[in-house]
């Protein structure tokens, strides 16, 4: 609907609606701050990929599910509040979202997906909800910036490549709960000085 409108600053969306689809704002390199509406409960496929001013977007607590590569390459997002009423997350949503610094995933979330948060460079904190079971292929590759991470006593497997190049990681304590290593989970991870391995 408005892929590549380059100029475009600001929208303001009615109440009324209640899904944005595929690649509806993708490359509006001039959106600088996206508030979406009370009601919204599914962002598309790459809908706003490559806004690279996106620098703030608020989300509805309706939102239940978010499409592959929906913020993707989106530079200029610091931070990522993701409301409790979210269920599905998919891959490579904030893909190479280089200033991202801080991520709080809901209780709601049950795995996260394939490359969901990998080369988000600048991200330094991140907390995982304790209903997660199990972290997707290069879930969070190349956060280079990644300095600790708590896993939670609900996960069961972590996927290959998982935090692989993550080279500022110092430790990781791994849960009892975990049945499945993916290879090369932490490869490369030349910072990393203590693993704690479940029993």
């Amino acid at each position: 609907a408005f892929q590549e409108c380059t100029s475009l600053t600001s929208v303001e969306f009615p109440d009324s609606l209640t899904m944005l689809d595929e690649s509806v704002f993708g490359g509006c390199s001039s959106l600088t701050s996206v508030v979406l509406p009370d009601g919204l409960t599914q962002v598309g496929e790459a809908a706003f990929e490559d806004c690279t001013s996106l620098a703030s977007v608020v989300f509805p607590e309706s939102l239940t599910q978010m499409g592959k590569q929906a913020f993707t390459r989106c530079s200029s997002l610091t931070s990522v509040v993701l409301p409790d009423s979210l269920t599905q997350l998919g891959d490579y949503a904030f893909y190479a979202c280089s200033s991202l610094t801080s991520v709080v995933l809901p209780d709601s979330l049950t795995q996260l997906s394939e490359a969901v948060f990998a080369d988000c460079t600048s991200l330094a904190f991140v907390v995982l909800p304790d209903s997660l079971t199990q972290l997707g292929v290069q879930a969070f590759q190349e956060c280079t910036s990644l300095t600790s991470v708590v896993l939670p006593d609900s996960l069961t497997q972590v996927g290959d490549a998982a935090f692989a190049r993550c080279t500022s990681l110092t430790s990781v304590v791994l849960p009892d709960s975990l049945t499945q290593l993916g290879k090369g989970a932490f490869q490369k991870c030349t910072s990393l000085t203590s693993v704690v391995l479940p029993d």
